[in-house]
């Protein structure tokens, strides 16, 4: 694991800002963070739980920034920059080996943002 990857899971992880009438911090550790709405999921395949929001995740390569609802929303990609499309593996995951620079970061935040309007509205949240 690379000397610096905990400060880029801290910066990572806090590009998901401060949610809490919307979300729930399920996993809060020094490798993983998870997020997950505050009510049950609608489908039948989640049982019940609340869906699968977001996550960060320290790996031996690089940390993982996953947002869900880019999944399950495709046009919330048109609001995916050209600097971090770049670092897209995937769908719905991002990867990082620094400390993102501000205005990616910025750039995860727009898109949580999105997210989070976008998952209110269809009331997953």
């Amino acid at each position: 694991m690379a000397a610096d990857f905990p400060a880029v899971f801290e910066a990572l992880k806090a590009a998901f800002g401060q949610h809490p009438d919307s979300l729930i911090v399920q996993t809060d550790t020094p490798s993983l963070y998870n997020l997950v709405g505050r009510v049950p999921s609608p489908y039948p395949q989640h049982k019940g739980q609340p869906m699968w929001f977001g996550a960060v995740r320290m790996g031996k390569a690089y940390v993982s920034f996953h947002l869900m609802p880019l999944y399950m929303n495709p046009p919330l990609e048109s609001l995916i920059s050209p600097a971090l499309k770049r670092r897209m593996q995937g769908k719905t995951c991002f990867n990082f080996k620094a400390v993102p620079e501000p205005a990616l970061l910025e750039d995860l935040k727009e898109l949580v943002e999105a997210a989070l309007q976008d998952w209110t509205a269809r009331k997953y949240l």
